[in-house]
């Protein structure tokens, strides 16, 4: 109860000394150890009362633990950083203060585990001076140097896959038209890619695959001019078509369902998606005469793929229908309804890459990203609220009206392949990992 009462009062000692702050918060900082409850709650509660005296004298003993070596003590620290920084009153921290807080900070991620990489990066972004253009550029900075985006790519290290993603987690909200992602979106295009097929999950129960695409088709929008386009625009294509196989040959039309290919249409989002940002940047890639040999195998694979898409389209819009409320979020329902999510984004894609030449004009938003609103004309009508009317690629076949020709010569309609998606496609969640300390320069797990 004495002890109590003194971390109660100790605040009260420095109204009259402003000099002793620093002490007296670097003591408190060593008592967050503490396992009860009741004594912790004094504890940020009386370190949060400094702030009001001192602020730049409170950090200071804060940091003062934080860099010691007690590794406990520096997890506790951060944490409390974490939770109390942003929600002081405004006035507290001065830019003086705020410019040490951010030197501060900058030197505690020289040396970092995943968790405090996490836990630094949210206490930097919630302050004023970050929330500029310049801020949010300073910010990218920080992170790029964390990703060792100057070290190979070794796909096969669940460590450096994890780095690299949480890395680009922290990086891909500040990217904008202003700040751009191309050192991180260079880096996936040149390391990354060629290497999707050997990426180690970062932990049990994740797609690494997946996950990793995601990012990239999050980053691919804000690239900026990137140098070395072709090569990174092929690198993109290639690993696109990689999962958009050919139509089958009309002589293997009756391949049993064992042997029909499998569609991958979360992977294909995101690449397609990639794509689409890309590709917009170097229209010759596909549309050049010389590469018509591309365009023409590319634009089959596409033909192929839509129908795949449409006919599971129709499936997923047949199990939907009528389900609205409670219904619509059972584990299943929520499963379709971002199965429908992806299938009608590449299908709007497909139908632009379809034109001749390709076109990159339209919009679509990620299936895990959420929508965002508009106001409806007064006279337009949706299929479903909040959502756009569903436009189906269409193409003529066997001399069929009202479609696209996707060849001159004509083709028999097979049966389309039969598709699967990601059970964990739209569930992304930036933040935790693995638990421990991972991937991060200096401290390893």
């Amino acid at each position: 109860m004495i002890r109590k009462q003194a971390i109660k009062d100790l605040p009260n000692l420095c109204k009259n000394s402003p000099e002793s702050v620093a002490k007296i918060a670097e003591a408190l900082t060593q008592l967050l150890q503490c396992d009860d409850q009741g004594e912790l709650s004094l504890i940020q509660s009386s370190l949060k009362s400094l702030f009001g005296n001192n602020a730049k004298g409170t950090l200071e003993g804060i940091f003062a633990q934080i860099l010691g070596e007690d590794d406990a003590i520096r997890e506790k620290a951060i944490k409390f950083l974490g939770d109390k920084v942003k929600t002081l009153p405004e006035d507290t921290i001065d830019k003086d203060c705020e410019d040490y807080l951010v030197t501060m900070c900058k030197k505690v991620l020289q040396d970092v585990t995943k968790d405090e990489f996490i836990a630094i990066m949210d206490i930097l972004k919630c302050q004023r001076s970050m929330i500029t253009v310049q801020g949010r550029q300073q910010l990218v900075e920080i992170v790029t140097e964390q990703a060792e985006l100057d070290q190979p790519f070794d796909a096969e290290d669940a460590d450096c896959v994890d780095r690299l993603v949480h890395c680009v987690k922290q990086a891909a909200p500040l990217f904008s038209k202003n700040v751009h992602s191309k050192a991180f979106f260079g880096y996936m295009c040149d390391h990354v890619l060629p290497n999707l097929q050997k990426i180690a999950s970062p932990e049990e129960g994740v797609d690494g695959q997946l996950e990793i695409l995601k990012l990239c088709a999050e980053i691919s929008e804000f690239c900026g001019d990137l140098d070395k386009l072709e090569e990174r625009v092929a690198n993109v294509y290639n690993c696109l078509i990689h999962y958009m196989p050919l139509p089958p040959a009309e002589e293997n039309d009756g391949l049993s369902a064992n042997e029909e290919p499998k569609l991958s249409f979360s992977l294909v989002e995101c690449l397609m998606f990639s794509f689409h940002q890309i590709g917009r940047k170097l229209p010759g890639f596909l549309a050049d005469e010389e590469n018509a040999e591309r365009l023409k195998d590319f634009k089959s694979r596409l033909q192929y793929f839509a129908r795949g898409v449409q006919v599971y389209i129709k499936t997923l819009r047949a199990a939907l229908q009528g389900k609205t409320g409670e219904t619509l979020k059972t584990e299943e329902n929520k499963i379709k309804v971002v199965a429908l999510k992806i299938t009608s984004n590449i299908n709007t894609l497909i139908k632009d890459l379809f034109h001749s030449p390709p076109s990159y004009k339209a919009v679509v938003t990620l299936s895990w990203k959420p929508l965002v609103s508009k106001p409806a004309p007064a006279t337009a009508t949706a299929a479903t609220a909040g959502q756009k009317r569903f436009t189906p690629v269409s193409f003529e076949t066997n001399g069929a009206s009202g479609g696209k020709k996707a060849h001159k010569q004509e083709r028999s309609l097979y049966a389309p392949p039969s598709g699967k998606f990601s059970e964990k496609a739209g569930t992304f969640q930036p933040g935790q990992g693995r638990g421990g300390r991972g991937g991060f320069r200096g401290r390893r797990y």
